[in-house]
């Protein structure tokens, strides 16, 4: 089965150009899919080296801005831009799979609103994949910013989309699930993950851990991490931000001195390596779950090189019909 897989060429600090070579990148490393670009057609082909059967462009008129102050009325009144118009096209089922490297809010209003939720969910739940500092394991933050006034029920439903998700697309069995807390013990936190907990612990079929703390994102301990939209966006930026302050202060500790200069060189490889593994591109992109197709947030600095990660990741979601089993799971929860 060929997958179609649409990229919002529009969208990301680099657009059209890094879409372009992504779509290049990712038909030469998959021969099952197809891509369709979707944006200004003649800005789009500026960047295409050649004709190629598997890469289509879809004219859109309108580009939703990086910067967009009302997500939700730019969808609604942008009907031609390239990031609706690929949510249109994945809702109407003519492509698989939606990625875009276009504004976060933006991705997460048409999702909602064009792509639509499933009926079994009650809120859709953004979900980056972020390194650890254990080598090849990565956890899964669920949710990171779709919704941020959460119920305890949207909480457990996090808990149980993102562990289908982590075992089909990241193959962890029985994945380890924790609750993002003030602190590990059983009866931290406000009434909303007191009352997650309690409906985390009373089912069977999730490996649920605990209360974890927001230090355990890039432990390795688990393997998904629960929270509310608006802890769980907190926490992540918190996270990248401190990652980057730390290179940026070795960079500068380095260069300081001759000999840190010469110490710099003989560790160039090292830091490139730890680099390397943090750089959480490098997995693909943030998923909405819970939405009828997948829909990819890819960092919005996105080179071709993560976008054709974000591509992969989204062909590795339609091939294990993630969106199927997450849907069966939760209907199947609720004639229960």
């Amino acid at each position: 089965m060929m997958i179609k897989i649409g990229l919002d060429a529009m969208g990301g600090d680099f657009a059209p150009k890094e879409a372009v070579l992504g779509a290049y990148a990712a038909i030469e490393k998959f021969e099952d899919i197809e891509v369709i670009l979707y944006g200004v057609e003649n800005e789009i082909r500026q960047f295409m080296s050649d004709e190629h059967p598997r890469i289509k462009v879809i004219h859109c008129e309108d580009v939703i801005a990086m910067d967009v102050k009302d997500p939700a009325l730019a969808i609604r009144r942008q009907k031609n831009s390239s990031l609706v118009r690929a949510c249109k096209d994945a809702k109407e089922k003519n492509i698989d799979a939606v990625v875009s490297a276009g504004a976060t809010g933006a991705l997460i209003a048409a999702g909602t609103l064009v792509v639509k939720r499933l009926k079994e969910v009650d809120r859709p739940a953004l979900a980056p994949i972020m390194p650890t500092i254990k080598k090849n394991q990565f956890t899964v933050l669920c949710d990171a910013g779709a919704t941020s006034e959460a119920k305890p029920q949207y909480l457990y439903q996090n808990a149980k989309i993102a562990s289908i998700y982590v075992q089909e697309v990241l193959h962890v069995n029985n994945p380890r699930v924790g609750l993002l807390n003030i602190g590990t013990e059983e009866g931290k936190g406000t009434e909303l993950q007191k009352e997650a907990y309690q409906l985390m612990v009373a089912d069977s079929n999730l490996n649920f851990i605990g209360n974890v703390e927001s230090k355990s994102m890039i432990s390795g301990e688990v393997d998904v991490i629960v929270a509310d939209g608006y802890s769980g966006n907190i926490a992540l930026k918190a996270t990248e931000g401190t990652a980057s302050s730390i290179f940026k202060l070795l960079k500068a500790e380095l260069m300081s001195s001759t000999i840190g200069k010469i110490g710099g060189l003989l560790l160039k490889g090292v830091f490139n390596g730890i680099k390397e593994r943090m750089d959480a591109s490098s997995v693909g992109g943030a998923i909405l779950l819970g939405v009828s197709a997948p829909v990819i947030k890819a960092h919005g600095s996105s080179d071709h090189i993560a976008l054709m990660n974000a591509i992969r990741q989204a062909r590795e979601t339609v091939k294990k019909d993630v969106i199927l089993k997450i849907s069966q799971a939760l209907s199947q929860e609720n004639q229960s």
